[in-house]
């Protein structure tokens, strides 16, 4: 018998097509009869509505029908996980827009290039209102939304307990983890075809879009379109990134879709990249002020965090996030105690949602960068602070001070890996010849310990296979890949139990007509939930086999087995009677049976991935340029099914991590005007800017699955930022430096050397807003610590 494929480095069989043809994406469909939609835009932040003009664009060549929030008649929803229903908001602006590139009108037309000519005629009147951009100053500004009367969107407050009293001393910093685009290579998209349509289905409707779960977008368009779910089809062609902003429904789907039923015309709409980098949801976007409780001989005592999320306009499931970075806040070290606080503002700027780790970035940034903070403080090396505070490998299951159980861990193990690899010591030698010979090119050095959760809560998913008579196979997931390998990954999980080659299985999803039901991609929950899902399938299909095959060769069932490496099943002993799959499954088709079996797999709560990153950096101290030298990564995902799909997803990570340490950040004016909407201004790396990726692994298997598996789609981008920003502040410590915020630029480095050199190093701390005080006095009061919506707020979250 053949050794198991599992683990190996199979190359991705979904590559050829999106290599040789391009893909299939929504731009790409080919719909014969359909019209275009543009969106005509606020340009202010906030304002009242006084006219939408649309006379002239109705008459303008080519256009087919022109709405606004009164005449698209769409009642106001939520996107994605709804914080409250006073903050719902129609498809179209009606009244007052609360941010810069919110939909005020929709112009469909026979071209893409009338709709745009005719979008320019459309005036919109308004009264300005007073922007507000900042979300720490949003807690004193006037309301955003009539009827409430402030803009908090949640908040969570512990109890007033002082958790750092035993402390030696206090480390503290104020961090801004700031706000960030996640610029899909492919922009939003969507295609309504109305019943009828002759590329669709005569009763009803079907919906393309570009969008990471299908099927929840079926759901929810029902919901809000007054239709049930089997009158919409939905189907997810090839995406072009996601990275948690395609999660859930966006407003432009439902305005496409209400445009197609008034037309009875097919609609389709793709942003443009400008659009996209206004419209599509941002994230991250926190304030964090932070203290660390230690002992002189750097024993943690302590934690306590007060943190300033944002919202952005509407707040929706970006607003919850927050919770979900306290639920997270445990990180991978022994704490006597945690008191965390939460307070996230309503603002006029585009609304938040999901980004590749969707809070646990977050979580681990605060942490590490208190870690490394209080490791210069101390004097002490940063990785002897963090193996005298981790959670040792005996200790688990763990739970948490902040009510999560961890599955598995071995934080220590990939600490001495990562150290290993990167040649530690020899780096530091290096560093310390430098800063004696007084070099202007300083080398940095930074450290990462990170644990996140994946499939946050457990949660189900659908999978199935059918063997054909032709020997190949198909297998059916109610996941949604868009880039993942998912074809490969779960075809290996089903070639391993029957020998069937890889490049003979292929992959059914993202079709709510193909699929019957499903979770989509997000949370890094796919391989952990489909692949066991899949799995389990294709035991029970070998179950069936095995009996069909002894009933044709007359043999006890018990005598027949699987040989892998043939691609057989026969008596165990006598090979040269041994049954193809080709001729078991046209043996079944005879019979007017199949081959085939459909699991529903349930896991009862989410897995923990864990590792260690280290980051080397040089910082050239007369111009603030950093430049990459190497970043070593060891993951812990679990057991690996491809080693080459697990090592893309922690170069891909790596990468957005290094974009957000180093580069990306979106900005507003004073006025809440938008100045980061397009690739000129927003800085988006391109290979150039990145040493190589050294990218390693141990394995912790999860006792959750029957696979062992855990996520790695986001791992890598949760241990590499922070990595990178200890690696740039590392490289100027010797000089009083304890804190930079990201991005670390070379004018926001340069303008810190500056002041370090002059003898006035920044200070990393400033006392929080007093919205804190404010929300425990009114707890206090009230009773009402907003614990509950926190929990729920966390949950959503960890399921992104």
């Amino acid at each position: 018998m053949a050794g198991s494929i599992l683990g190996n480095r199979v190359t991705r069989t979904e590559d050829p097509e999106l290599l040789t043809r391009g893909g299939r994406y929504v731009a790409d469909l080919g719909i014969t009869d359909i019209t275009h939609a543009v969106f005509v835009r606020s340009i202010d932040a906030h304002a009242r509505i006084v006219h939408v003009d649309i006379d002239e664009a109705a008459a303008a060549p080519g256009v087919v029908g022109v709405f606004t929030a009164a005449t698209l008649g769409v009642e106001a929803h939520h996107g994605f996980v709804p914080v409250g229903e006073d903050f719902a908001r129609t498809p179209l602006a009606d009244g007052i827009v609360r941010f810069v590139g919110e939909a005020v009108a929709l112009v469909v037309a026979e071209t893409f290039e009338q709709a745009i000519d005719a979008a320019e005629l459309v005036v919109v009147d308004t009264e300005p209102l007073d922007p507000v951009v900042d979300p720490e100053a949003a807690f004193t500004a006037p309301p955003i939304f009539d009827g409430i009367d402030h803009n908090l969107a949640l908040k969570v407050i512990d109890d007033d307990v002082d958790v750092l009293a035993d402390a030696d001393r206090v480390i503290r910093g104020r961090y801004v983890n700031q706000r960030v685009a996640a610029a899909p290579i492919e922009p939003n998209s969507c295609a309504a075809l109305p019943p009828g349509h002759p590329d669709g289905d005569p009763d009803r409707f079907v919906f393309y879009a570009a969008n990471q779960m299908p099927h929840g977008l079926q759901g929810m368009l029902a919901k809000v379109t007054g239709r049930t779910r089997k009158d919409v089809r939905v189907i997810a062609p090839h995406v072009g990134g996601g990275f948690g902003a395609k999660a859930g429904l966006c407003h432009e789907n439902t305005a496409v879709i209400a445009a197609a039923d008034l037309l009875g015309r097919a609609v389709t709409w793709t942003e443009t990249r400008s659009e996209n980098m206004v419209a599509l949801v941002h994230s991250r976007g926190q304030v964090q002020y932070c203290e660390l409780g230690v002992r002189d001989d750097g024993t943690f005592t302590g934690l306590r965090v007060r943190l300033v999320g944002d919202a952005g306009a509407y707040p929706n499931v970006g607003a919850m996030l927050p919770a979900g970075t306290k639920r997270m806040s445990h990180g991978t070290y022994t704490f006597p105690a945690i008191r965390f606080d939460v307070a996230v503002g309503i603002t006029t700027t585009t609304p938040m949602g999901a980004y590749r780790g969707a809070g646990r970035p977050e979580a681990a940034a605060l942490l590490e960068r208190l870690v490394d903070q209080a490791a210069i403080e101390l004097d002490m090396d940063p990785l002897e602070l963090r193996r005298k505070n981790f959670l040792h490998p005996d200790q688990f299951p763990f739970a948490t001070l902040t009510g999560v159980t961890y599955d598995s861990g071995d934080y220590t193990a990939t600490l001495d890996r990562a150290a290993e690899i990167a040649g530690y010591g020899d780096l530091r030698a290096e560093q310390r010849r430098r800063r004696d010979a007084g070099e202007r090119v300083q080398l940095g050095i930074g450290v990462a310990s990170y644990v996140e959760v994946t499939s946050g809560g457990g949660g189900q998913e659908f999978g199935a296979l059918e063997v054909h008579p032709d020997g190949s196979a198909t297998m059916f997931a109610g996941t949604s890949a868009h880039g993942q390998g998912h074809q490969t990954s779960y075809a290996m999980l089903v070639a391993d139990q029957t020998g069937i080659p890889v490049e003979r299985i292929r992959l059914v999803q993202s079709d709510t007509d193909l699929v019957k039901r499903g979770g989509g991609t997000g949370g890094s929950r796919s391989l952990q939930l489909a692949g066991s899902a899949v799995s389990q399938a294709t035991g029970e299909v070998v179950t069936s086999a095995r009996s069909l095959a002894a009933e044709m060769l007359e043999a006890s069932v018990d005598d027949i087995v699987v040989d892998t490496e043939h691609g057989s099943i026969g008596v165990a002993g006598v090979p040269a009677k041994a049954l193809t799959w080709a001729e078991l499954a046209t043996e079944a088709e005879a019979r007017e049976l199949a081959l085939s079996a459909q699991i529903t797999f349930e896991q009862d709560d989410g897995t923990f991935p864990f590792g260690t990153h280290i980051s080397v950096v040089e910082v050239d101290l007369d111009t603030g340029r950093t430049e990459m030298v190497r970043h070593v990564a060891v993951d812990d995902a679990g057991t690996v099914i491809n080693e080459l799909i697990f090592e893309g997803q922690q170069q891909g990570g790596i990468a957005q991590g290094v974009a957000q340490a180093l580069y990306e950040e979106v900005v507003f004016d004073e006025m809440g005007n938008p100045v980061t909407t397009n690739f000129m201004d927003y800085g988006i790396p391109s290979a150039a800017e990145f040493s190589s990726f050294e990218a390693h692994h141990t394995v912790t298997p999860t006792p959750l699955n029957p696979l062992g598996a855990k996520g790695i789609g986001e791992a890598a981008t949760i241990g590499s930022t922070p990595a990178i920003q200890n690696a740039v502040i590392d490289a100027v410590a010797h000089l009083g430096v304890r804190h930079i915020d990201m991005p670390c630029t070379p004018m926001r480095v340069w303008e810190t050397i500056r002041e370090a050199e002059a003898g006035s190093p920044p200070d990393p701390w400033r006392e929080p807003p007093a919205i804190f005080d404010v929300l425990l006095a009114e707890a206090a009061t009230s009773g009402d610590d907003g614990s509950a919506a926190g929990d729920a707020a966390a949950d959503a979250a960890e399921s992104i």
